[in-house]
């Protein structure tokens, strides 16, 4: 088992900038990849952002590249998501994810654990 407390989401103005947080706890030796997702009212939930727990190069999804960052504290087993220039758009409840093997890092399935999800609300 593993578990997932994210924080950090609050209310933000437009052009703005917040800082996600997941600490993960439990089995953590078996994680392979982190990933970030989110879902805003009234559409389903989509990727964001991963990254592999052991290095390698991250992955975004198109409309957060080059405005968000992910990484990671392998010491702490904490993953990050900075999260800058951030428009009205980006208004969800942002979930952490982990998994235990390698596969398509967008892919929601793939993920076998979840966190609670935290609010992030941007203000135009």
């Amino acid at each position: 088992q593993v578990q997932l407390i994210e924080s950090g989401g609050g209310l933000v103005q437009a052009g703005g900038s917040l800082r996600l947080s997941c600490v993960a706890s439990g089995r953590t030796f078996s994680t392979y990849a982190m990933g970030w997702f989110r879902q805003s009212p009234g559409k389903e939930r989509e990727f964001v952002a991963a990254i592999s727990w052991s290095g390698g190069r991250p992955y975004y999804a198109d409309s957060v590249k080059g405005r968000f960052t992910i990484s990671r504290d392998n010491a702490k087993n904490t993953v990050y998501l900075q999260m800058n220039s951030l428009k009205p758009e980006d208004t969800a409840v942002y979930y952490c994810a982990s998994r235990f093997h390698a596969g398509t890092y967008y892919s929601q399935r793939e993920y076998d654990y979840w966190g609670q999800g935290t609010q992030v609300t941007v203000s135009s």
